[in-house]
């Protein structure tokens, strides 16, 4: 993928559960991809090709390790195929949303290989908690190596 998913997108999910996908992100996203639980309370969408990628990091997780298996039920389990249809919209199952707390209106995330999902209160919380810890991050990824 030349260029990596990016932006934040504010949409409403509609009464049947169906979710506009800005044209931006679909041109990376492509006519279908996989949608999933994700960390911190929001949903992961990945291209077909970035899944696949994703899953072989899964694979690769020991089985005999509690953690890795409650990695794999976690993201797996929950994952669906979406298709966008003749609108841009792709339904999200009502479990997924009901994970991500996510009744009307949501932000859609870039975040490189992904998109985020999430209910705009929660995004618009963990954004700010970002914003004002973004000075000890910065620190803390320095301390690792990581130079902005």
């Amino acid at each position: 993928m030349s260029g990596g998913l990016k932006g934040q997108f504010n949409h409403s999910v509609d009464a049947k559960g169906r979710l506009i996908i800005p044209t931006k992100l679909r041109d990376k996203l492509g006519d279908t991809f996989v949608v999933t639980k994700g960390l911190d309370g929001c949903l992961y969408g990945y291209p077909d090709a970035e899944w696949e990628a994703f899953e072989e990091k899964i694979k690769q997780l020991p089985m005999q390790n509690k953690k890795a298996r409650a990695t794999k039920s976690f993201f797996i389990s929950s994952a669906v195929d979406c298709e966008l249809d003749s609108q841009g919209r792709i339904l999200l199952p009502q479990t997924l949303r009901e994970f991500a707390g996510i009744t009307k209106e949501v932000a859609i995330v870039g975040n490189i290989e992904r998109i985020e999902i999430w209910d705009i209160t929660k995004w618009n919380e963990r954004n700010d908690e970002i914003a004002e810890n973004m000075d000890d991050i910065v620190e803390d990824l320095g301390e690792l190596g990581i130079i902005f």
